[in-house]
């Protein structure tokens, strides 16, 4: 359906042409006489719709560049140059609908990313099946996703697997295979089978609901450039009347004036900007980086300084296996089989990160049996008729009654979890939190974006800190950190310029919302910290920073170039017209040319291509470890 206000703008565009056409009938068929009053028809209406919109904005206290298009065509009735106001209200009329067109064109990625929610769900409920609005859906709902639906609600897979194409949220091209238990966005399209999905948030506080927050903040924002550009606008009215006055006055030709006004008529700074701005939000998007509003945009152009969070952020935040030392007869395929076979009975987030490996490495597990669980020290039970034992060391040696071996000599912040296998110690799996693959590519490419400082800014302890972050060429590292002193450091390093802090858990939250720009880790990170955030990540890659960074820069370097070039051209035409070398319909036509170069040149940046900055993955720089050695053997 067709919103009221641009309904109105629809209108008035087909008066104002109806005017200028039937005008120029009239001129063509003899009738010149008759030509002026419909020419002067088509501009009433127009004007008349101009003057409430000043008034509106003068009530609010703007004063914007709509005066010198209400200027430029009462005074070309006044003297008679009907056509020439005929002409400037075209233009008008015509600029005010193509920025409603080409706003609503910047939007539509965003509006297909809404259009995309489903307004029901199927869920199970007493053995069968049943339709229910979103609203009725609760945390713990067990719902089926059939093939090709779109996930209602935030979730995790309760079936075997799933095959989700999640580009509407991520820009990633190809469908990805979750396991069971990982976690599921709503506005995922399931391009699989059918498969069960158990609910854990409703619907209010899924993901779309927050895109839905997000997208209405965006269309409602104004940009610094574009309060730059209200600023400007002033000044830029006043060389205008002083143009205007001068040329009438030194020549006594009222034309002269008419035709500087009709130059004058400020379509590149009312549009440029916007357009542009709005068009960066909607690249920004479809890789998935939600930008939330044309001031974060314009800020995440100008930043130089990043501030990273550790744990979540520049770590992946879950324990990975960096290393398996073998002790006995058992390969390391052996070894993780018997591990990861018996820690599918444990929840505990080293025993799911062990089975996770296990199974990405295709290894078949068999169900473990008579299991059992120690909290915190290890499992003990049977597989495939052996007794297995896996926990931290002194567990694993207590209950094969064996001596304590003696600790392996690992990294700061690495986790031990030992096997035992019929009374025998057979190995060693090492832990760690791992540095996320790529991560020294990254920040390589953020330099060459601009950014000037990057500073670690972690609550871990600092020997754990430096053992992640050795060879990333950090300028600072701040450890043992409270969130109050993460506030103070990114207020401190304000001082060097603009500030994007990057976090993803609640302790981050006060700093994301200190710094210029905050960036939250959407998709498994705290939703405080992604309110608190300017911009939200949603996928759980640090490298969206690259794109969203350039999209931001592009953006807003079109938007400049716009304006710069739009007023450039309005000036020159303004000076010709008032030494006599441009009649008013003349200039009326030349500004209704650089009015259509301005939008179309702010529209390419819907068509921004980020280019790939970070090269492949540093295995060996991914293996670097995280956690507390002195809960090495704590399960």
């Amino acid at each position: 359906m067709t919103p009221p206000g641009e309904r109105l703008n629809i209108a008035l565009l087909g008066l104002a042409l109806s005017g200028l056409v039937g005008g120029l009938g009239l001129w063509l068929a003899g009738q010149p006489q008759l030509a002026g009053p419909v020419w002067a028809a088509g501009v009433v209406p127009v004007l008349a719709a101009l003057c409430v919109e000043i008034l509106r904005s003068l009530r609010k206290g703007e004063v914007g560049l709509d005066i010198v298009a209400a200027l430029s065509m009462s005074a070309a009735l006044l003297v008679g140059e009907t056509l020439a106001a005929a002409v400037v209200a075209l233009m008008y009329s015509g600029g005010t609908f193509l920025e409603s067109f080409a706003q609503g064109r910047a939007r539509r990625e965003m509006s297909d990313l809404l259009s995309r929610v489903p307004r029901t769900a199927t869920r199970h409920r007493a053995g069968a099946l049943e339709e229910v609005a979103l609203d009725a859906i609760a945390p713990g709902d067990l719902l089926l996703i059939r093939q090709g639906d779109v996930a209602p609600v935030d979730g995790t897979v309760e079936s075997a697997g799933a095959m989700l194409d999640q580009s509407a949220l991520t820009g990633e091209a190809m469908p990805v295979r979750l396991a069971q238990g990982h976690d599921v966005m709503s506005g995922s399209t399931n391009a699989g089978e059918a498969f069960d999905l158990r609910a854990t948030r409703a619907a209010a506080d899924s993901t779309y609901a927050g895109i839905v927050r997000l997208v209405e903040a965006a269309q409602a924002s104004k940009a610094p450039m574009a309060r730059l550009a209200d600023r400007y606008s002033l000044l830029f009215l006043a060389v205008t009347v002083a143009l205007a006055t001068a040329a009438w006055w030194f020549t006594g030709d009222p034309v002269r004036a008419v035709a500087v006004l009709v130059v004058a008529t400020p379509c590149p700074l009312i549009l440029a900007v916007p357009v542009a701005l709005v068009a960066g939000l909607s690249r920004a998007a479809h890789f998935g980086v939600l930008i939330k509003g044309a001031k974060p945009l314009e800020a995440l152009a100008r930043v130089k300084t990043l501030i990273l969070d550790k744990t979540g952020t520049l770590t992946d935040g879950r324990p990975q296996i960096v290393r398996i030392d073998r002790l006995g007869a058992l390969s390391e395929d052996e070894i993780l089989y018997f591990a990861a076979a018996l820690d599918q009975a444990s929840r505990h987030p080293v025993a799911q990160a062990i089975v996770a490996a296990a199974q990405a490495r295709g290894l078949a597990l068999p169900v473990p049996e008579h299991v059992v669980e120690s909290p915190g020290e290890g499992v003990t039970g049977c597989i495939d008729g052996r007794q297995v034992i896996v926990g931290g060391a002194g567990f694993v040696a207590a209950q094969a009654g064996t001596a304590v071996p003696e600790a392996a000599v690992i990294a700061a912040g690495t986790v031990v979890v030992s096997l035992g296998v019929d009374g025998k110690l057979a190995g060693h799996l090492v832990m760690a939190d791992a540095l996320r693959a790529g991560t020294g590519d990254l920040l390589a490419g953020l330099r060459r974006l601009g950014v000037a400082r990057i500073v670690l800014a972690t609550g871990d302890r600092r020997a754990v800190a430096e053992a992640v972050t050795g060879g990333l060429g950090l300028d600072a590292l701040h450890a043992d950190l409270a969130p109050g002193q993460k506030v103070a450091l990114v207020l401190a390093e304000r001082a060097g310029g603009p500030v994007m802090m990057v976090g993803d858990g609640v302790n981050d939250a006060p700093a994301l919302a200190a710094a210029d720009i905050g960036v939250a880790m959407g998709a498994r990170g705290a939703a405080a910290s992604a309110e608190a955030a300017d911009v939200v990540l949603l996928v759980d890659h640090l490298d969206r920073l690259l794109p969203g960074i350039e999209i931001a820069q592009r953006s807003r370097r079109i938007a400049m170039e716009s304006v710069v070039a739009g007023i450039g051209l309005s000036v020159l035409g303004m000076i010709a017209a008032a030494f006599g070398y441009l009649t008013p319909v003349q200039g009326a036509l030349l500004q209704e040319l650089i009015d259509v170069a301005v939008i179309l040149n702010a529209l390419r940046a819907l068509r921004i291509q980020p280019g790939r900055t970070a090269a492949r993955p540093d295995d060996a720089a991914a293996r670097v470890a995280h956690r507390d050695p002195g809960r090495s053997a704590d399960r």
